[in-house]
C-alpha cells in the first residue's frame, strides 16, 4: 500500500519553520537565516522513499499584516490550514500561546492531525519545558506536543515516524523523481535574497525583490541574469555600495551557493532597479508571483 499527502508547517515568524523543513526533507529548500519573515512564499520539498510520498509545505510566518506585501504572506499561511492531510504547528520556548489568537482559533478547530512542535528546548530547563507543555495543551488540546530542538536534530526522527504514522493512504500526487514544486528561477531568486538578507541591514532585505530575466542552462554551465528591484534610489546606492562592492560581494557568495545547488559552473550577473513602493502595489505583487485574494 502507497501513502501519501501534505504536511504543512505553520507558525509565527522566527521559530525555526524553515530549519526543520529542510532537515524533514533532506534538501536545503527553504531560506534558513536568523532574521524573521524571510519565507514570502509558500514552498513545497517533497519526500519519497518507494511506499511514501511526502509532500511539506513551509510557510511565511504568521503575522498581522502592515501591508500588501504582508497580506499576501498571510494569505500563503492560512492557506496551508485548508489542504494539510497533517499540520505540523511549530513555536518555541520564548513564545506566549497567546499570541496570534485568530490563527490559533481556526487551528484549534481544524480536522485533521495537529502535531505541536516547541522548537529550541536547548535553551530552556525542564521545569519551565513541563509548564510550557501544559499550557500549549490548555490552547490546543486535540494537539499532539513534541518538544524539539531542530539546530540539535533533537526528536526529528520522532516527528517523522509520527508524521508517517499519520499520513492517508493513497497514490502519489507529484512525480517520484520530483523533490519540489517550485522551477529552478525560483531557486535563484531565493539564493539571492538570502545573501540580501545577510550583508545588509535594517529595512534593506524586505524592499528588496529578485527578478530573474534569463536563465540559460547548458550541459556544463548556467548562464543568469538577476534583477534586484528596491523601492527608492536611496536603496539602489546601498545595494550597489562604495565602487560597487557590496553588490559584487552579494553575486559572488550567491554564485558559489548556486553552484553548489545546481552542481555547475554559473556566470551570473546582477543588476539594480528601482520599482517604487512595489511592496503596495497589488499589480507589482502579482508580477512578483504572489497571491493577493
Amino acid at each position: 500500500m502507497h501513502k501519501a499527502g501534505f504536511v504543512n508547517i505553520v507558525g509565527n515568524p522566527n521559530v525555526g519553520k524553515s530549519t526543520l523543513m529542510n532537515l524533514l526533507v533532506g534538501e536545503r529548500i527553504s531560506i534558513a537565516t536568523f532574521k524573521a519573515q524571510t519565507t514570502r512564499h509558500r514552498i513545497m520539498g517533497i519526500l519519497n522513499t518507494d511506499d511514501m510520498q511526502i509532500v511539506f509545505s513551509d510557510t511565511p510566518g504568521v503575522l498581522k499584516p502592515n501591508y500588501k506585501l504582508q497580506e499576501s504572506m498571510l494569505n500563503f499561511s492560512q492557506s496551508a490550514l485548508v489542504d494539510a492531510d497533517v499540520l505540523l504547528y511549530v513555536t518555541d520556548t520564548v513564545e506566549k500561546p497567546d499570541k496570534n489568537t485568530d490563527f490559533m482559533e481556526k487551528v484549534r478547530n481544524l480536522n485533521v492531525p495537529v502535531i505541536l512542535l516547541i522548537n529550541k528546548i536547548d535553551l530552556i530547563n525542564q521545569d519551565l519545558l513541563v509548564k510550557l507543555v501544559e499550557d500549549w495543551h490548555e490552547m490546543l488540546p486535540n494537539a499532539e506536543i513534541i518538544p524539539i530542538s531542530a539546530i540539535a536534530k533533537f526528536n526529528v526522527d520522532v516527528v517523522m515516524k509520527r508524521i508517517k504514522e499519520l499520513l492517508p493512504d493513497s497514490p502519489p500526487y507529484f512525480g517520484k523523481d520530483q523533490w519540489t514544486d517550485k522551477p529552478a528561477r525560483f531557486f535563484v531568486t531565493e539564493i539571492i535574497r538570502e545573501k540580501i538578507l545577510l550583508y545588509y541591514d535594517k529595512e534593506i532585505p524586505y524592499s528588496v525583490e529578485v527578478v530573474v530575466e534569463k536563465f540559460k542552462e547548458e550541459d556544463n554551465c548556467i548562464h543568469i541574469n538577476a534583477v534586484i528591484f528596491v523601492e527608492r534610489e536611496s536603496q539602489k546606492g546601498i545595494i550597489i555600495g562604495k565602487q560597487g562592492k557590496a553588490l559584487k560581494k552579494v553575486a559572488t557568495e550567491a554564485r558559489k551557493t548556486l553552484e553548489h545547488f545546481f552542481g555547475k559552473s554559473i556566470y551570473l550577473e546582477t543588476f539594480v532597479k528601482v520599482d517604487k513602493d512595489w511592496r503596495s502595489s497589488d499589480k507589482e505583487l502579482r508580477n512578483f508571483g504572489y497571491q493577493l485574494d
